[in-house]
């Protein structure tokens, strides 16, 4: 999973309604579901906890060793901290800080593990480089699949 932090309380709800489809349409025929996610607030957490609310698994990808403490702002340390809990793998890439390059690694090793890559984005690059444009970029050079979920009337809130 990847996808865009900062969105509407509207478009929240979109993307959850979108994600809960996307997710029954992908397990309605038995197959074992298993979603990681780096637990980031917004479409992070939106597809975790979809996730789980489907029955499956969570593998948490946590970027550098300070993820939680330099990134999860104080309104979401309550959500972060339930979904790490939830998870059945947690891996925590070895980086000491939380740097591009640790949010890269963690994007490469999203990708290496998927057999779908689903990507809460708005088809834009990023203005600061990485992120889910890089994501999805780097998915499809690997030739993992890309799921878009965008919906109709989605729009990204101002960056936090």
């Amino acid at each position: 999973m990847t996808g865009h932090m900062c969105l509407t309380p509207a478009t929240e709800d979109l993307v959850r309604d979108a994600l809960g489809t996307l997710l029954a349409g992908l397990t309605g025929d038995g197959r074992r579901l298993v979603g990681v996610s780096c637990l980031a607030p917004g479409a992070d957490t939106i597809f975790a906890e979809a996730v789980l609310g489907a029955g499956g698994e969570l593998v948490a990808v946590l970027p550098s060793r300070d993820y939680r403490d330099r990134t999860v702002p104080p309104e979401h340390a309550s959500s972060f901290d339930r979904l790490l809990a939830a998870a059945t793998e947690i891996t925590v890439l070895p980086f000491d800080t939380a740097e591009p390059a640790a949010f890269e690694a963690a994007n490469a090793r999203l990708v290496s593990v998927a057999q779908l890559l689903v990507a809460v984005w708005d088809g834009l690059p990023s203005a600061k480089g990485g992120g889910t444009a890089s994501a999805v970029a780097t998915a499809r050079r690997a030739g993992v699949p890309v799921a878009i979920v965008w919906p109709e009337g989605a729009e990204r809130a101002p960056d936090r």
